[in-house]
């Protein structure tokens, strides 16, 4: 059976805040070759009466997911509740046989991201986390152009990841596994790890708290350094409290590579390459990120094949993610048992779809200041 004839995998969106309305639900329509929109899933019925209208598509409350998994109608689901659901609502999709698409961080804890991970290996369904940065052409590029050392041998890493947060907005509510680290950084981590193809063996952080009463639970601010194998550093700042930067420098023994902005889903990525005082510059126009996840995603499970990146992947961020809260808590460095090696992101990963337009979402305010 040729590919373009395989049925196209049913999916379920899990939770309709702001990114999923503004990105996730239209992204299908770019994905339609491979995918196909059947559900949706949300406690508001006002989102469910607006948006089943709007994309022609069934929808249940979250007291009728369990039927909705053993309905028959979807083949997998893409998880995006706030980070403290992501366990439970994974586990019940697998054992349904369901596969599971999840946003990041794919949980708050490493124990139940592995908990996620074996609910998944056991049920024999994919897994995968939803980093749209690797499928991304600018991103793909700047690891290629590191590993065909345009810039020499990496040596330094540092980031800015950060935003004015609205203060009712879940990222900001730690029983909902909210924080700038866990929320933001983990867009610095990650890029880190896939520049360097290596993983941190000891971190060091700080928090700022300041005295915005949007930072009770949460920091406003973290500030983190991550030592790599060969002596390589990488530093970032991430932040709820600040004016939006999103950008990151690879420095190497011969040159620099910048990305500013870099963790973009909604606008064009600018990369900049310097080397003995000559500068090239690029831009990566504006794609469907999200559609592209949600495309490979699709292939992987028609074709029974594990992606990148995949739960271990995303394991792997939350266990850095714990390290780093636990020295910014105690004051301390904290040094990382050998994490497991996973492949990472290459060139060939790259999916351009053109960006959609984005909808008005229903009852979802924007999570941050623009």
């Amino acid at each position: 059976m040729s590919r373009s004839k395989v049925t196209p995998v049913r999916f379920a969106v899990v939770g309709l805040g702001h990114f999923a309305q503004t990105a996730i639900l239209p992204a299908f329509a770019n994905a339609s070759e491979k995918a196909k929109l059947s559900a949706l899933v949300t406690g508001d019925s006002r989102k469910a009466a607006k948006l089943s209208q709007r994309y022609d598509t069934e929808s249940c409350d979250y007291e009728a997911y369990d039927k909705l998994l053993a309905s028959g109608d979807i083949d997998a689901v893409y998880i995006a509740l706030p980070n403290s659901k992501h366990r439970e609502y994974t586990e019940r999709a697998a054992q349904a046989g369901i596969h599971v698409l999840c946003e990041k961080p794919l949980a708050y804890t490493s124990a139940d991201a592995q908990a996620m991970i074996d609910a998944c290996q056991e049920a024999d369904v994919r897994l995968m986390t939803a980093y749209r940065l690797h499928f991304e052409e600018g991103n793909l590029q700047a690891i290629e152009a590191v590993k065909k050392g345009r810039i020499g041998e990496t040596r330094l890493f540092d980031s800015l990841h950060t935003m004015q947060v609205e203060s009712d907005n879940i990222r900001i509510d730690k029983s909902l596994g909210g924080g700038p680290l866990e929320d933001i950084g983990i867009y610095c981590i990650n890029a880190a790890r896939y520049l360097f193809r290596s993983e941190p063996e000891e971190v060091v952080a700080l928090a700022s708290w300041g005295n915005d009463p949007r930072f009770e639970e949460v920091p406003e601010a973290v500030s983190a350094t991550l030592r790599f194998p060969g002596e390589r550093l990488a530093a970032f700042l991430c932040g709820f409290g600040e004016a939006k930067a999103s950008q990151y420098r690879v420095i190497g023994t011969e040159g620099i590579l910048m990305m500013d902005p870099a963790y973009t889903w909604n606008g064009d990525i600018e990369q900049t390459i310097i080397k003995k005082d000559k500068e090239e510059k690029r831009t990566f126009e504006h794609r469907d990120q999200v559609a592209a996840e949600i495309l490979y995603f699709a292939e992987c499970v028609q074709m029974g094949r594990e992606p990148e990146p995949s739960g271990r992947e995303g394991l792997i961020d939350v266990r850095i993610i714990e390290a780093l809260r636990t020295s910014y808590l105690d004051h301390r460095p904290v040094r990382i048992e050998r994490l497991p090696e996973d492949p990472r992101p290459d060139g060939s990963q790259s999916i351009k779809r053109k960006p959609p337009q984005r909808p008005e979402p229903v009852n979802a305010e924007a999570p941050s200041r623009e």
